[in-house]
């Protein structure tokens, strides 16, 4: 087995984080990533996916252990401010989005959702309160989707029809969820990250936009980018793979859909671009993964958007009917 895919397949959360950092800037990634960049322009033509999971800083999976629901409105929120430098971000390149917005951040900040809309980009739903699809049952999930769909749909004026789970959450064993979306009317989702990892992953799915085909009905699924390596899917989509990985790695991956004539599709929460954010007591790996990185994000993004063209998923989605 290759030695990527037994640190990949290790299980938990291991020093493996270090470990790969170190090996993928030293040995594999700057062969494989200098190959993607060689074979294709400079200025990719392909739109690619730029998207955008709304949640605060605290509303993250990694920092439940530390962070009570009861809490959520006695803390400082900053999603507004974030989500605003997002949107400056998009609009000085002249690309436009999908955001995927959590209910309660609709709930309590109608602001952030009517700005994003006003710019012109694509709202779709989170979900309403960052639960796990695998913490959910069928009911529970059915009025999460039905609630925070309902709640946009009032505040933008218009259909929403994506829909991406928390920590792309919707795993093998796991497809009722989809059903559900169908049947709910979503028209595509975006949370079958084809990779093999703890705590989340579809393993085996593809890495190109795809129809799935359910009983109650048809959906588009649109999976985060990977960088095919050795035979391996590295997740290479965005979020803490652009903050504490070399650039390349996300820059590679979008390079590697390009080749394959398929948009890849990016993602970033607004926390990723707030390097101020309260520090909250936590340990070691999951520090890292949450505060690594954060004061390099917006030049990385400004690097992205000035290499790549994006436009939001539902445009794609349009043009696969």
């Amino acid at each position: 087995m290759p030695r990527l895919q037994v640190l990949l397949q290790r299980g938990g959360e291991p020093p493996a984080a270090c470990e790969l950092l170190w090996w993928y800037a030293r040995v594999m990634l700057r062969a494989a990533c200098q190959r993607a960049w060689n074979q294709s322009s400079h200025k990719v033509m392909t739109a690619h996916h730029f998207t955008v999971d709304v949640e605060e800083y605290f509303q993250v999976s990694a920092l439940e252990p530390y962070v009570s629901r009861d809490s959520w409105l006695q803390r400082e929120s900053r999603v507004e401010r974030s989500v605003d430098v997002l949107l400056e971000l998009l609009d000085r390149f002249g690309s436009r989005g999908t955001f995927f917005v959590l209910g309660w951040i609709a709930k309590h900040h109608r602001r952030v959702v009517e700005s994003i809309a006003a710019a012109g980009h694509e709202v779709a739903s989170h979900g309403w309160g960052h639960r796990r699809v695998t913490q959910l049952s069928p009911r529970e999930f059915r009025q999460s989707v039905r609630d925070s769909k309902q709640l946009l749909e009032d505040l933008i004026g218009k259909s929403v029809t994506g829909y991406r789970a928390p920590s792309f959450s919707i795993v093998r064993g796991g497809e009722w969820a989809l059903d559900i979306l169908v049947e709910e009317g979503y028209e595509y989702d975006s949370s079958l990250f084809p990779v093999r990892r703890p705590g989340y992953g579809y393993a085996g799915g593809q890495r190109a936009p795809y129809w799935i085909d359910r009983p109650p009905g048809r959906l588009v699924e649109v999976p985060p980018a990977t960088l095919r390596i050795g035979g391996v899917n590295v997740p290479a989509a965005g979020g803490a793979y652009f903050r504490l990985f070399p650039y390349r790695l996300c820059r590679a991956a979008l390079r590697q859909s390009q080749r394959r004539g398929a948009p890849g599709t990016f993602y970033i929460h607004p926390w990723e671009v707030d390097p101020q954010q309260p520090r909250l007591g936590v340990g070691f790996l999951t520090r890292l993964r949450h505060y690594g990185g954060l004061t390099r994000t917006v030049d990385r993004l400004r690097r992205l958007f000035s290499e790549f063209s994006f436009r939001p998923i539902v445009d794609t989605v349009a043009l696969l009917k």
